[in-house]
């Protein structure tokens, strides 16, 4: 055998070995490229793993797996596979017979044929511990079921900074906390998420406390601004759909009405004192938030604001980072539209629909400038937005710090879960 070939079937062995060697992991979690928090988090998690395991095997298992595969480049599976048509007997005895049992055991046939050889099942970050959307499609009792099959597949299973609530039926609370107990590891994004564990009666004292994994988003990645871009202060207005299911159990329209007429009113405030108005979304879903909104603030002013509106299109976390890092200022509602401005190093007010947004203001020492969506009033807004522009510059500093620890933080728990766990 020549030399050449020697050195071809070395490779070629040496590649085979790095295969055998080489750990498999799968991520879970609702990620379909919609909403950008969630893509965010799945950027996040998998820039840190391969900056410990470069030769780590990747399986997602997603709502979205075709928009997965394309974007990250891994091999990408449906958290629920379709098992039939539209066909179903009338008869409810009969429908479970025939479609629910069946159904369910190909499920599961599924979740063992794609977690094969797979080490370690990771939830990581996203709020999917609550039952506020149902229990079936990315809700709890799929987790449950996967968690369970996990287990049985000897993977090790690690809910990484996860959030969780409202979890409002005594079935909801039987889920989380069966997948609770079955993981090997666990860590959560926020005080707020213990104390909704302690309240459906789960022990989570002893678990980890870790920052939402955004925060470890490469540093390198963040766009910077184009300082000549424009003479006016740019203020980035996050505008959300909001159904209230993370605030009651029932909600109204009533309260969604009201949030978009002040939002209104606080943006034809800015523009006659000549700031920008930037908008922003953080889902794919809020555009037509977005289009609702701009129709109110259309009717409150004169068309020579218009000119000061910068409505550009954003269909992604890269789009989103960019026009975050164009703005001064940002006021916005969604959790990650909150979280990458502070990533981004802008000073900013939350308007609250969930507890995670008052626990990360609080944990960055920003609670006074978190506002609850279910009263917010114009007045209070536009209050709250001239302190925190007199206060920008110790704002800032004060942000750089905190996001500085939480990258440490993040670092440290990586180094747990990818190099102690993984070769453990």
């Amino acid at each position: 055998m020549s030399e050449i070939e020697d050195r071809a079937t070395g490779k070629e062995v040496d590649i085979k070995e790095r295969r055998r060697r080489s750990k498999k992991i799968a991520f879970f979690g609702h990620f379909d490229s919609t909403n950008f928090g969630n893509e965010s988090t799945l950027q996040a998690i998998l820039y840190n793993l391969r900056r410990f395991q470069p030769d780590a095997e990747v399986l997602c298992i997603s709502t979205g797996p075709e928009a997965v595969a394309a974007t990250h480049q891994v091999k990408a599976i449906p958290m629920v596979e379709r098992f039939i048509g539209s066909w179903a007997p009338r008869k409810r005895t009969l429908r479970r017979v025939c479609i629910a049992l069946p159904a369910e055991a190909y499920q599961c046939v599924k979740c063992l044929m794609g977690l094969r050889r797979t080490h370690m099942f990771i939830v990581p970050g996203t709020g999917l511990l609550t039952d506020a959307y149902g229990f079936l499609g990315w809700g709890t009792y799929t987790l449950l079921r996967w968690s369970l099959i996990a287990k049985l597949c000897r993977c090790k299973l690690l809910l990484v900074s996860v959030g969780a609530g409202p979890i409002y039926s005594a079935r909801g609370r039987w889920f989380v906390k069966s997948i609770l107990s079955l993981a090997d590891f666990r860590s959560y994004r926020d005080n707020s998420t213990l104390q909704w564990l302690a309240g459906i009666g789960f022990r989570a004292d002893k678990d980890r406390i870790s920052p939402d994994l955004a925060f470890s988003l490469p540093e390198p990645a963040m766009p910077r601004r184009d300082a000549g871009k424009s003479p006016r202060a740019v203020v980035g207005l996050g505008v959300m759909e909001y159904a209230g299911k993370y605030s009651v159990a029932h909600p109204t329209d009533k309260i969604y009405s009201a949030y978009l007429d002040s939002l209104a009113m606080f943006a034809e405030w800015l523009l006659a004192r000549e700031y920008e108005v930037r908008l922003l979304i953080g889902d794919l879903g809020d555009i037509s938030a977005k289009k609702e909104f701009l129709h109110l603030l259309r009717d409150r002013i004169s068309g020579c604001h218009e000119q000061q509106l910068i409505d550009e299109p954003i269909r992604s976390v890269e789009d989103l980072l960019a026009q975050i890092a164009e703005t001064d200022l940002v006021v916005a509602t969604r959790f990650h539209n909150v979280l990458l401005s502070l990533v981004c190093n802008k000073p900013v007010i939350s308007i609250a629909f969930h507890h995670k947004c008052e626990s990360l203001m609080s944990a960055m020492g920003l609670s006074e400038y978190c506002l609850n969506i279910n009263d917010l009033k114009a007045e209070q807004l536009i209050e709250k937005f001239c302190d925190l522009e007199r206060n920008s510059d110790e704002i800032k500093w004060s942000i750089r710090e905190k996001t500085s620890q939480f990258r440490a933080a993040l670092d440290q728990q990586y180094k747990i879960i990818f190099n102690e766990m993984l070769s453990s």
